[in-house]
């Protein structure tokens, strides 16, 4: 199959500038990114399309190669192939993870330590990991909301060398490789090269005489206690992030973000659906019978009456209104629903046998429609006596 123009991949003009193609791949490679679409193999083959077209095309020189020449001058008929890894295209060497880093970082690094705002980040100065912390909770407490103490083991910032990685009197030293680029470049035909810097790993320093306390990282692993505040209405997988929280950055680089996952216990009484609140109460036979009230728990620890008509059957609901879970971030709150269950006489006295046998011989088929109407169908449909 013959390749797409590159252009055409992205949807820009030939001269469209850097700042658009830059935007273009952004917003199409969001769309199409494996992650959004499991098991889409339509979805990756677009992606790899898109990587290779805005791998060429973001590049000044490629650019112009692949304006003069086409296809051609990546598929072996120009006299090389770009950088590329042996395939028909640009490939996705070394040289295209670095020069992609910038674009996946604004696109999929934001939750799990990409850069923030676009700023560059200094070199050898890594931003620390995010770090996940699972706290289960009460459905008193998703009600009411609380502040908790959780305990959580991380890397900080060493206190010997304040982050540096260097021994106190001594400071880390532009690398004379890279000379604090954190990059080499070389000439590979057509193409110049960007590797990371194989003296410093990529941190653009050098550090001859390393902390004690931190062997040179710059942080520590140590245990911080953290209050979480837990806002009135949260619900199970609910996320909550604290910034700069999560573990510490290399060498005094940006420390990551905590990211608290909040899982509600079961309750005795209650099931809940978003901001509605069920319960199961049982009544007595004869207050399903004759009518009564009924005292029915709510969330906030009392109680509410609840008027039951006469006749109530099993899987009546009753709504009180407002009597629910608050809203996450709003000032509705939901509605607590009763449902009742008729509770069947056990364990009878004589004299309550009796009573009962006496009623069943005085009721009229009117007191038992559902019954007597179900037995009915059964003789019509199968003959016999009911």
């Amino acid at each position: 199959m013959a390749k797409r123009d590159y252009y055409d991949v992205l949807g820009v003009p030939r001269n469209a500038s850097e700042q658009d193609l830059k935007s273009a791949f952004r917003r199409l490679a969001k769309d199409h990114h494996p992650d959004r679409n499991p098991g889409d193999q339509d979805a990756e083959q677009k992606f790899k399309e898109l990587n290779e077209a805005y791998e060429v095309l973001k590049d000044p020189q490629k650019r112009a190669a692949y304006d003069r020449f086409g296809h051609a001058a990546f598929d072996g008929g120009m006299g090389g192939r770009g950088g590329g890894t042996g395939g028909g295209g640009p490939g996705f060497g070394p040289d295209f993870a670095s020069s992609m880093s910038d674009i996946f970082d604004d696109l999929f690094g934001e939750f799990m330590g990409g850069r923030r705002g676009g700023g560059a980040r200094p070199p050898g100065r890594e931003r620390g990991s995010d770090l996940r912390y699972n706290m289960e909770i009460t459905l008193d407490d998703a009600y009411a909301g609380k502040t908790a103490q959780i305990r959580v083991p991380t890397n900080v910032t060493c206190e010997t060398c304040t982050g540096s990685g260097a021994k106190a009197g001594t400071k880390p030293v532009t690398c004379g490789t890279c000379g604090g680029a954190g990059k080499v470049r070389a000439s590979q035909g057509f193409f110049t090269i960007e590797r990371t810097c194989p003296t410093c790993q990529g941190r653009g320093e050098t550090i001859a005489d390393p902390c004690p306390a931190c062997a040179g990282a710059g942080r520590v692993v140590k245990e911080r206690t953290l209050s979480v505040n837990i806002p009135p209405g949260v619900e199970d997988g609910t996320r909550i992030r604290l910034s700069g929280e999560g573990e510490a950055g290399l060498r005094g680089g940006q420390a990551g973000d905590l990211y608290i996952f909040l899982s509600i216990k079961p309750h005795e009484l209650f099931q809940r659906d978003g901001a509605d609140v069920f319960c199961r109460v049982p009544i007595a036979m004869t207050t399903a019978a004759l009518g009564g009230q009924i005292d029915v728990p709510t969330l906030d620890g009392t109680t509410s009456r609840v008027k039951v008509p006469e006749g109530t059957e099993t899987g009546k609901q009753f709504r009180l209104k407002s009597k629910g879970m608050p809203m996450l971030r709003s000032t509705t709150t939901g509605d607590l629903y009763i449902q009742v269950d008729v509770e069947t006489p056990k364990n009878l006295t004589r004299r309550q046998r009796e009573l009962l046998e006496e009623f069943e011989k005085l009721s009229a088929k009117e007191t038992s429609p559902a019954s007597t109407g179900f037995f009915a169908r059964i003789k019509d449909l199968f003959g016999g006596e009911s």
